[in-house]
């Protein structure tokens, strides 16, 4: 079969035969600096993604409110000093002021998705001689549940939310030792109260969520906060969840209402994902440069152990085109070898770091996604890393002169 490859073809490939040990150290080389990469690439994209689901489940990517209420000094007359100190005044339960007309200008507002209005307060939880502190959060389930994804949340029950049902995390409901089906009397800042059914239970993996959040319709939040006709925030869905603060800058500005995005909300956390992809670039860039390296080394000693074949080459008509195709072809084989075997362990070490890692609680560590482009890109790059680490060893070996290397 090699007699109808190209001479060049020929050429490297019988090289990389001889040199056989040299061959199998650079392809392990190869093969665990790939391996490496795939797994650092594949394992980052789950923990990010998973970390993102927990914290989007939660909460809005940007949240619009009322802007905070200021004390002004007073003034005093003509040539009247006033040494005052202006203390920050507590903040009422206010609504947003024209809620509808904000509400249709964010609808239409490039890269806005889904806009939600929320009427939320803080409200206590009776069962009994049982209560307990927790947040009211009124919406509208149609808009609502397409951006915080709480049916996914969901463990008893069903989403549904009619004017009398109520809807708590699994750890409100052992610490006040509800189930579904039972009733909750609710009783607002304002005095005003209900009684609720409890229709559904959630587990957002989160306790101080699931002990706090409780949700209900928007029409009952706003009669026991006192908000008729009101609500306390609107809550946008986005396209692209990491440019979430450069569009609540954005909006603050041209409505004048507060904008705060989720990643200004979880600073610590959006640090924590930047700083994990700043060292999986810098651990995939050095992985890279010591393949490139490492195939560079193995092929500029090809060319001075086979100076004296490369120059009968040239003497017999060899061009010096070929000679550098020749170590050019070298390098892109050990490459994209090395990048099919690398693929294979990256993908077998990431399956079973996925089953055995676990969190305390028994469930996975991290989403196992496998992403075609990845392993695509993975052998994309080395093949190329493979071509460029050998541009070097090749135009030395291209510029030998064939009396001269002959001779040795």
């Amino acid at each position: 079969m090699s007699r109808w490859l190209p001479f060049e073809w020929i050429v490297a490939l019988r090289f990389l035969r001889e040199g056989w040990m040299q061959t199998i150290f650079i392809l392990a080389g190869v093969t665990i600096g790939v391996g490496v990469i795939v797994f650092m690439s594949a394992l980052l994209t789950g923990l990010q993604g998973n970390f993102l689901r927990r914290v989007l489940n939660a909460q809005a990517q940007i949240v619009l409110q009322p802007p905070d209420e200021v004390a002004r000094p007073l003034r005093g007359g003509p040539g009247i000093v006033e040494d005052a100190v202006i203390q920050r005044p507590t903040q009422r339960l206010r609504s947003v002021d024209q809620w509808q007309a904000v509400q249709m200008q964010m609808a239409a507002t490039p890269g806005v998705i889904t806009t939600s209005p929320v009427a939320a307060g803080a409200a206590l939880a009776l069962r009994g001689e049982a209560s307990r502190s927790i947040t009211l959060t009124g919406v509208e389930p149609e808009s609502y549940f397409r951006i915080v994804k709480l049916p996914e949340s969901i463990v008893a029950g069903q989403p549904r939310l009619l004017n009398d049902e109520i809807i708590i995390g699994t750890d409100l409901a052992t610490e006040l030792g509800v189930s579904l089906g039972d009733k909750l009397r609710v009783t607002a800042g304002t005095g005003r109260n209900a009684v609720l059914t409890i229709s559904g239970l959630f587990d957002l993996g989160n306790r101080q969520v699931n002990e706090r959040n409780t949700y209900v319709a928007l029409r009952t939040a706003q009669s026991l906060l006192n908000l008729i006709g009101g609500v306390t925030s609107l809550q946008l869905g986005v396209r692209d969840v990491y440019a979430a603060e450069t569009m609540a800058q954005a909006i603050q500005g041209a409505t004048g209402v507060r904008a705060d995005s989720w990643i200004r909300t979880n600073m610590e956390f959006f640090t924590a994902v930047n700083a994990q992809r700043t060292a999986n670039t810098v651990i995939r860039l050095s992985v890279g440069l010591s393949v490139a390296l490492g195939i560079a080394s193995v092929l500029v000693v090809s060319v001075v152990q086979r100076s004296r074949e490369i120059g009968i080459l040239r003497a017999m008509g060899g061009t010096r085109g070929q000679i550098l195709r020749v170590f050019l072809i070298q390098g892109g084989v050990l490459g994209l070898l090395g990048s099919l075997s690398g693929s294979a362990l990256g993908f077998a070490a990431l399956v079973l770091w996925h089953r055995w890692a676990r969190q305390a609680n028994g469930s996975e560590l991290f989403p196992l996604v496998i992403q075609p482009e990845l392993f695509l890109a993975a052998m994309g790059v080395a093949a190329l890393t493979g071509v460029l680490a050998a541009v070097a060893p090749a135009l030395r070996a291209a510029r030998l002169d064939p009396v001269v290397a002959i001779r040795g």
